[in-house]
């Protein structure tokens, strides 16, 4: 904390002058940045159905309930398909998730020049692609249904799964790698038996983790025409059938919470 001399009195202050001159000029900056920001949105804003916005919600609201239960039978093939798109995208993308991982982790690839940064590439360019806008391409390329959604699935969580895979493998025990390596091993054996063990609760934790994120993803993919129980949504939203939407939303979160329970007890049984 630096003090300041005037004539026979010492004056403590918090930070130098300078210091302090150069926070507020960053917060003078972001300050402006926001207002900048808040003007654009404003001029491409219809204020008056911002305004009108509560009115329109009551109206819906009061037209979704009571929910139409006699529609649950129509929902149990839709959330039935919602399932198999996230078990099998999740399956998909550990197949091909594994290899990426081995080849981005610094103490697995074969070049660190070369190899790591294309893997790099393939987990960045995964991660940046939400799920939703994967599906609208695969249904344009493939055609709507199911596969399109799986696909999606599975592409969306190749750079997730790679990802925290690869740190984990770099953070093993090198001792353990070392004393495999010294008894002659191949390196396929240096990796089977000096590696795998050692990553193989953060890979369950990290396939159980992803598997309840792609229940949540695939409820929506749906809306783009790749099956599930989003394609139920839809059908109601387009015909305004505001009762089957209530039920729909029941569906969606009780199917949700049930893989969040299933996917805490079964990362609890394993970690």
């Amino acid at each position: 904390m630096p003090v300041v001399r005037t004539g026979e009195i010492q004056v403590w202050r918090r930070r130098e002058p300078a210091k302090q001159l150069a926070i507020w000029f960053a917060w003078l900056c972001g300050v402006a940045l926001f207002m900048f920001c808040w003007s654009i949105i404003s001029e491409k804003t219809t204020w008056f159905f911002v305004f009108d916005a509560p009115r329109i919600a009551g109206d819906i609201g009061s037209r979704m309930f009571p929910p139409r239960w006699s529609y649950i039978d129509q929902l149990w093939l839709p959330l039935w398909d919602t399932i198999n798109i996230a078990t099998l995208g999740t399956m998909f993308s550990i197949v091909m998730a594994v290899p990426v991982a081995f080849l981005a982790a610094r103490n697995t690839t074969p070049s660190t020049r070369f190899v790591r940064p294309l893997a790099l590439l393939i987990i960045v360019s995964s991660r940046s692609i939400n799920s939703l806008i994967w599906a609208l391409l695969l249904v344009s390329i493939v055609g709507p249904g199911l596969f399109a959604g799986v696909i999606a699935i599975s592409l969306r969580s190749i750079g997730f799964v790679a990802k925290l895979l690869y740190e984990a493998i770099e953070e093993i025990d090198e001792d353990q790698v070392e004393a495999i390596a010294a008894t002659g091993a191949s390196r396929a054996q240096i990796i089977a038996y000096g590696i795998v063990p050692q990553i193989m609760p953060a890979f369950a934790g990290i396939t159980v983790f992803r598997w309840d994120i792609n229940i949540r993803e695939s409820t929506v993919l749906g809306l783009v025409g790749a099956g599930g129980i989003g394609l139920q949504l839809q059908g109601s939203l387009n015909i305004l059938a505001w009762p089957q939407v209530t039920l729909i939303l029941i569906a969606i979160l009780f199917s949700v919470v049930a893989s969040e329970v299933v996917s805490a007890k079964v990362r609890k049984a394993i970690i």
